[in-house]
């Protein structure tokens, strides 16, 4: 944002066995990130299959395996859900918040906790298999952030609404922590290989391909780092903001495909970098919107949308050419968006799942949350616009807090969608983990 603030035992045997075709084990699908999913895509919804409460936000997003769903809460949760029903399989609870989205491999479900922990679990029992202490979780902080005041007060950013999520390739899990290192350890026992030092808290969730991980810091570098080693290879420049911290930091999480590097910036742009030497071969201004929503890939194409300008785009992989934009009445996305078929499905700020018709460019469907149709108007101006100025009462800082807090009733979807067979579930600030149960037309 720019300056619109705002038990059984088959069960236990099909856990030690690969993923099924359609699952999705870690965040974006796989470890390239690239948000697709396999299948012909779905373009009708037939409604609501079930959704499951949780006390706190769901920010993080789903993970899915052998009919069972794995995703974090702000209430310190980590839930294992069924799948076909809706219902609690089991439920670990952590020292503080989950908004790290949980990636599945060798029987264990992994994740990062803002209690400082990363766990491997049990993905049948919920047991801790191993715990990992990171030097400490915590958000993005800056003085005079956003603008706000007072000018000299150290804020943390409340938009900062994610840690890291793991990717699993080989044997290792990768990660970032707010401590500013990226660490690699084995996935089946918690022990180091490596870390690597960055300058601020790392956020984004890395990529890793073609033997190495592809990670930005909130320090404004870009990283591609040996995945066995750890070393790095070469990293990349964004942009600064130095007063206001504002136009800063990358929280967008890398895709990777095409030989490219695909990630977006909170200093307003789309870069995509020559995936071997890290050299620039586009990039594309969002003027003044941050791009925290991690790009998909699909086809000779990747689909992003912004923050503030509510925008989702469509460009050509090799150029970054427009293929098309929709607008979303400057609702921000946050969420990521997923590719099946000629579908995309992506969460907004204004508690809405949409579904895009790739072949048409336009919108299939949309799907309301429960806080969106209770606070939605509330929130909303008569052009369909955010309603920033009854949801933030000044420019102090408590002011912003306020704010932020209210816009999260009207049940923001920062989580970002799964597609699994003929169903897709996400997350929400109104405390809910969706099911939508989908056909094709």
């Amino acid at each position: 944002m720019r300056n619109g603030l705002w038990a059984a035992p088959v069960l236990a045997l099909a856990l030690c066995c690969p993923a099924f075709a359609g699952d999705a084990t870690m965040f974006r699908g796989d470890s390239r990130h690239s948000g697709v999913y396999p299948g012909a895509g779905i373009t009708h919804l037939d409604g609501l299959k079930w959704k499951f409460h949780t006390q706190g936000y769901v920010n993080s997003s789903p993970a899915v395996q052998n009919g069972v769903v794995y995703v974090g809460s702000t209430d310190g949760n980590l839930y294992a859900i069924d799948a076909a029903a809706g219902t609690l399989r089991w439920k670990f609870a952590t020292g503080s918040r989950v908004v790290s989205s949980p990636a599945i491999a060798g029987g264990r479900v992994e994740f990062l906790s803002y209690d400082g922990y990363f766990y491997a679990l049990d993905a049948l029992t919920g047991k801790v298999d191993w715990k990992f202490r990171t030097g400490g979780e915590h958000r993005f902080e800056a003085t005079h952030l956003h603008g706000m005041l007072p000018a000299d007060e150290t804020m943390p950013d409340p938009f900062d609404m994610y840690l890291s999520s793991p990717a699993i390739v080989d044997g290792l899990v990768y990660f970032g922590s707010s401590d500013g290192d990226v660490y690699a350890l084995d996935a089946a026992s918690g022990v180091l290989k490596w870390k690597f030092k960055t300058a601020n808290v790392v956020h984004a969730s890395p990529a890793v391909a073609d033997g190495a991980v592809y990670v930005g810091s909130w320090d404004s570098y870009f990283y591609a780092l040996d995945a066995v080693s750890g070393k790095e290879r070469w990293r990349f420049k964004t942009g600064e903001d130095p007063d206001i911290h504002n136009q800063v930091g990358i929280q967008s999480s890398a895709s990777v495909g095409d030989g490219m590097v695909y990630f977006g910036c909170r200093d307003s742009h789309l870069y995509a970098l020559d995936e071997a030497t890290g050299t620039m071969r586009w990039s594309i201004p969002t003027h003044g919107s941050w791009v925290i929503s991690s790009p998909a890939i699909d086809d000779g194409h990747v689909y992003f949308a912004t923050s503030d300008t509510g925008l989702f785009y469509s460009v050509a992989a090799s150029s970054g050419k427009v293929d098309f934009s929709l607008d979303f009445k400057h609702w921000p996305f946050f969420s990521s968006p997923a590719i099946a078929g000629r579908n995309a499905y992506i969460g907004s700020h204004t508690g809405k799942l949409i579904a895009i018709d790739l072949s048409r460019n336009a919108i299939a469907w949309t799907f309301l949350t429960d806080g969106e149709k209770k606070n939605g108007t509330t929130y909303t101006n008569a052009d369909g616009t955010p309603n920033y100025e009854a949801a933030f009462p000044g420019d102090f800082y408590d002011d912003l807090i306020v704010g932020f807090s209210r816009l999260m009733t009207v049940g923001a979807i920062v989580s970002s969608p799964v597609v699994d067979g003929d169903s897709i579930y996400f997350g929400s600030t109104d405390g809910n983990l969706y099911a939508l149960r989908v056909r094709q037309g």
